[in-house]
């Protein structure tokens, strides 16, 4: 009886040592998972090269952007992450880049600068007056003599070439002379002068039928000092256009 009473008190004791040495096991606490990182914010670049245009020129946009998956430019609507594109604005202008992703919004920006183009003055054509008065010019001669001076005959050749071209340019050769000699000898002398450069003009293919002489002798003179250079001055076929 003694033994059996022995054996359960050990046996009460045993199974309360176990029962306390469970009780002080400590057990692990649950780590959480840590949270994911948050999106990264987008990058965004635009740039024009070059800058500065005049009106009916291009210039070059490049962008670049990263994070992203909507890029806009204004004016160009929705384009890839990275590219380039040509662009003729037609005054100044800023292109504006908005990049959008899971991390937010990014904005850059390019300012285009368009120089007007100056209108070319117009010049007036000139008529048909003008270019007389400009390409022929009168021919001179020696005292009492009607054959051209050599000289003065590059003059003779620059009128007949400009006369060949105008053919609608009618013209009349007026001979005249210095003051010195008979009024018939010198209206004689101015009619030989002017036949003389109308000849000249038709062997250089000026037609007939455009030229007209007449002599003045000396009853319209230039000049009317009595002197040398005065008598030269007079001494020429002066060439009109005829209206």
């Amino acid at each position: 009886m003694n033994r059996r009473i022995q054996i359960l008190a050990l046996s009460i004791v045993v199974a309360g040592a176990l029962l306390l040495g469970g009780c002080n096991k400590k057990v692990a606490k649950a780590i959480p998972p840590s949270p994911p990182p948050p999106p990264a914010a987008p990058t965004a670049a635009l740039s024009a090269s070059p800058d500065t245009i005049s009106q009916g020129q291009s210039t070059q946009l490049t962008w670049q952007t990263t994070n992203a998956d909507l890029i806009n430019i204004e004016g160009l609507g929705t384009v890839g992450a990275s590219g380039s594109r040509a662009v003729s604005p037609t005054s100044s202008i800023t292109y504006t880049l908005m990049a959008k992703g899971p991390g937010g919004t990014q904005d850059a920006s390019a300012r285009v600068t368009v120089n007007p183009v100056r209108a070319m003055e117009s010049t007036p054509t000139p008529s048909e007056a003008d270019l007389f008065a400009k390409n022929v010019r009168d021919v001179y001669f020696d005292f009492d003599k009607y054959a051209i001076r050599p000289d003065e005959t590059p003059i003779a050749q620059s009128d007949a070439a400009f006369l060949a071209q105008h053919p609608d340019i009618k013209v009349l050769i007026a001979g005249h002379c210095d003051d010195r000699g008979s009024e018939e000898y010198n209206l004689a002398l101015g009619a030989s002068r002017a036949n003389s450069v109308k000849q000249a003009l038709e062997q250089d293919g000026v037609s007939s039928a455009q030229i007209e002489t007449i002599s003045y002798g000396k009853e319209k003179p230039f000049c009317t000092q009595d002197d040398d250079q005065c008598w030269q001055e007079n001494r020429r076929d002066h060439i009109n256009a005829q209206n």
